[in-house]
């Protein structure tokens, strides 16, 4: 079956920086472009950023655009989200799934505060 497991989460301050990864596994990871998504407290989902199956087009929010770096390793079925200059509006629980068929693993909790 198709599974996500995040990692890289954690507590830091303003301004400071994380790298999320992903592991995929359960259907050919080439084949499909990758997103992340984040939830925040009493918020909706939101599409934080994405990629094309070989990584070459990437989309971001334009809240994240500048700050945030999505990067894709076919030979590991891995996907990466470096996370920079983070603010407190970034805090949510982030989740990797594949672009145009999004399921759902645990998430890995980011909190941006000082």
């Amino acid at each position: 079956q198709v599974q996500f497991v995040e990692s890289g989460g954690g507590l830091v301050q303003p301004g400071g920086s994380l790298r999320l990864s992903c592991s995929a596994s359960g259907f050919t990871f080439s084949s499909y472009g990758m997103s992340w998504y984040r939830q925040a407290p009493g918020k909706e989902r939101e599409l934080v950023a994405s990629l094309s199956r070989s990584g070459g087009i990437t989309n971001y929010v334009d809240s994240v655009k500048g700050r945030f770096t999505i990067s894709r390793d076919n030979a590991k079925n891995m996907v990466y989200l470096q996370m920079n200059s983070l603010k407190p509006e970034d805090t949510a629980v982030y989740y990797c799934t594949r672009t145009n068929f999004p399921s759902w693993g645990q998430g890995t909790q980011v909190t941006v505060s000082s």
